[in-house]
């Protein structure tokens, strides 16, 4: 251990070490030692003593090993699609000429072939030199710490499959993923990511063209044969509204995991969810409970986003308590795994069809149809001023100087909202959508969805926190700085 810490410090330090041979390669190396003091002490009599701090160091290396904790990297698929244009046109391929179905050949011939691009004397982008030397970094990391210090690696915006096969040709000049001989390998578990209305109906026929591709096949079952899916609640809500974004992804859960059954690949779902109502957020427990009947089985993935680490996990007793929610949330949302789960009432599933397309349509006038509307969210939100700030991780918007719908990113998107006092992401839509439907139908259909139906009843639930943080007087307020009081 002294050897890894002198080797780690002199790395620190900035100095050209190597590490010595009497130093752990990895962390199961120091788990084997660990394991055979246990063994011993144990086998002679001393076993209350095995079981105290020497159990305890053992459970600490195999939870963080040498790496802490697990990173997953994530790019945006146009800066992928970019640096693969770069470097083939260095052997006469227009890329970005390509139709998706040439794309995906040459992607994958590429990735199956025994060797790679010599990028050494090319003139490419700096941000391709960048975001292939990302790969070398994972490659280098994987060697000198840990081959668990990566997770997975997120396309954010995947809207084809040759989006994951581009991470996959780009993990193949790292020598990540490939071709040994015969013998496929991939040290890079690749996790699409859906974000918006669009992407989130087009996920089953974009995952099959992946299923259906041989040399996908081949290294994802190298890799363990469980393919990652991510959902993006945001971005979604903030495309479509909240009541859209979340049908569309009840929807996609279901068509994900059928597809995945019919191919034969586990399939785990990444539930990018953040803070806030409008944004995904809510209640952990009540969330797993909400997802659709058989989706989970055993295992769920989430994220915890930046601004509700504090209140959740700033203390033990608060830490412990969501952990014991995703638990047994987890363990209730897996029943499908030992007995047949009830399908959902077809009835519900007609109705909440009908409330999301007008919820999203009334939702969509307003932000997308409105003249004006992103003016006045520019002059009665501080939204550029949170932007000034620099405490995200991303930027404010996609693209510099765009300040479309588009471009803005979801999460000054919900703050300048919330900002002014008024949470509109989180509701903007449903109501319209809810009174439609029992003027022309019955409200006893929406009561009955409520009481027995926990997707549903979930979406009302935080739409009801989200508008008990609602200020109208204070939102009327900022509302008066903007130019046109008619569209405010």
């Amino acid at each position: 251990l002294q050897c890894n810490l002198n080797y780690v410090e002199g790395k620190l330090d900035g100095q050209s070490v190597v590490k010595s041979r009497f130093a752990y390669q990895n962390e199961d190396e120091l788990l084997a030692d660990l394991r055979l003091i246990y063994d011993s002490l144990v086998g002679h009599g001393d076993e209350d003593l095995a079981n105290a701090d020497l159990c305890d160091l053992i459970r600490l290396v195999q939870t963080f090993g040498f790496y802490l904790m697990r990173l997953d990297i994530r790019q945006e698929s146009t800066v992928h699609s970019e640096a693969v244009a770069d470097l083939l046109k260095n052997l006469n391929i227009d890329y970005l000429s390509l139709s998706e179905e040439e794309r995906q050949k040459v992607l994958a011939e590429h990735i199956a072939s025994a060797t790679i691009i010599d990028t050494q004397h090319l003139e490419l982008e700096p941000m391709t030199r960048e975001v292939l030397e990302v790969f070398h970094v994972m490659r280098r990391m994987r060697e000198e710490i840990s081959p668990k210090a990566f997770n997975n690696y997120v396309i954010s915006m995947t809207h084809e499959a040759s989006h994951v096969l581009e991470v996959l040709f780009l993990a193949h000049q790292a020598g990540l993923a490939g071709y040994c001989g015969s013998e496929p390998y991939c040290h890079v578990s690749v996790s699409p990511l859906f974000e918006t209305i669009v992407d989130l109906e087009h996920i089953v026929p974009v995952s099959e063209a992946l299923f259906k591709n041989k040399t996908y096949m081949a290294l994802l079952k190298s890799a363990g044969n469980q393919q990652e899916i991510m959902l993006g609640y945001s971005d979604s809500a903030k495309d479509g509204g909240n009541l859209a974004s979340a049908w569309n992804l009840y929807q996609a859960q279901k068509q994900i995991i059928a597809l995945a059954d019919r191919y034969d690949i586990d399939c785990r779902l990444f539930h990018g969810r953040g803070g806030t109502i409008g944004r995904g957020g809510g209640p952990t427990h009540m969330a797993i409970m909400s997802q659709p009947a058989g989706t989970v089985r055993g295992e769920i993935k989430f994220t915890e986003q930046g601004e509700v680490l504090s209140y959740k996990y700033s203390n033990s007793e608060t830490a412990a308590y969501e952990l014991s929610m995703g638990v047994t949330g987890l363990m209730k949302a897996s029943m499908g795994l030992i007995r047949p789960v009830p399908e959902d009432n077809p009835k519900h599933l007609e109705v909440m069809r009908q409330l999301a397309k007008d919820g999203e349509k009334h939702y969509r006038q307003l932000t997308d149809h409105t003249p004006g509307f992103f003016d006045v969210f520019y002059q009665i939100t501080p939204v550029n001023e949170i932007g000034l700030l620099n405490i995200g991780s991303r930027p404010s918007h996609r693209k510099k100087g765009n300040l479309s719908k588009a471009s803005i990113r979801a999460i000054p998107w919900v703050f300048g909202w919330a900002q002014a006092r008024l949470t509109f992401p989180a509701w903007y839509g449903t109501g319209y959508a809810l009174t439609q439907y029992a003027q022309t139908h019955s409200e006893g259909d929406l009561k009955d969805m409520y009481a027995n139906w926990p997707f549903f009843r979930a979406i009302i639930s935080n739409i009801q926190m989200a508008l008990a943080k609602t200020d109208l007087k204070i939102g009327k307020e900022y509302a008066k700085l903007a130019d046109n009081q008619q569209v405010a």
